[in-house]
């Protein structure tokens, strides 16, 4: 580690012992280190495997039957993926009663799988762990749906009503969910540290969560491999690997 990032890591030390609430917002550059591919590398496997447009996939069977494929192509390239050492920094702090919840843009279950609970991650674009009926809301396990889908080559209809079963994530041209916005706000708006870490801070409307929460008065620390069009306004900036960073966290 060199002394520069050793630094900035005692500086954000120091910051966070300092808040009061501190508002944790991460992107897909937490679950890389997993082993979890993110949508815009260079021949990312995001880009062969397009989420279907929601409108495509509500109107059309054999757009559900290209979804579900794709969903299940994508799910074996990291269905062995583990919390990596930033997961398990944003849970410590979450632990130590600093930070109420998580904000999350990633669909892929890992910050429960460290330890925290539903109430303590906020999910902006939903989860694609298992499915939901489009119409009642029932909760189906995926593999139940995988099963299914691999059996007969069709999605299987919702068991509570027949309705369309949808991986529960937020896909392109899909209502944002409000409880989870909802929830998002209020968080944001209570902070006095917003802690951003692994994203890119390019994906509206849920990038605009840490720019609110600087302009209500808390500060803004950005830890991303990358730059981010936040960089500016920051407080503090690292540019390092997550888990080299948020590994200090763990306890």
């Amino acid at each position: 580690m060199t002394e520069s990032l050793a630094a900035s890591i005692a500086t954000l030390q120091e910051m966070i012992q300092d808040a009061r609430i501190v508002a944790g917002f991460t992107g897909a550059g937490i679950s890389t280190e997993s082993g979890v591919p993110d949508f815009r590398s260079p021949n990312s496997p995001w880009m062969r495997n397009k989420p279907i447009p929601f409108e495509h996939f509500v109107q059309s069977a054999q757009a559900r039957r290209e979804a579900w494929r794709r969903k299940f192509v994508m799910d074996d390239l990291y269905h062995e993926a583990q919390p990596s050492q930033g997961h398990l920094g944003i849970a410590s702090l979450v632990a130590s009663g600093r930070m109420p919840a998580v904000i999350t843009q990633n669909i892929d279950g890992l910050h429960q799988a460290s330890g925290l609970s539903e109430e303590q991650v906020i999910e902006l674009h939903g989860n694609g762990t298992y499915a939901k009926c489009l119409s009642c809301g029932r909760r189906h396990e995926i593999n139940w749906v995988r099963r299914h889908f691999e059996a007969s080559g069709e999605p299987p209809e919702c068991i509570n009503c027949g309705g369309i079963l949808k991986s529960a994530t937020i896909s392109f041209g899909q209502a944002m969910p409000e409880e989870p916005m909802r929830r998002a706000q209020k968080l944001v708006a209570s902070c006095d540290l917003c802690l951003v870490v692994g994203s890119s801070l390019v994906v509206y409307p849920a990038a605009a969560f840490p720019a609110f929460a600087k302009g209500n008065g808390a500060q803004l620390v950005i830890v991303n491999r990358e730059p981010t069009p936040l960089d500016e306004m920051a407080d503090l900036v690292i540019h390092a690997e997550i888990g080299a960073v948020l590994s200090a966290f763990v306890s």
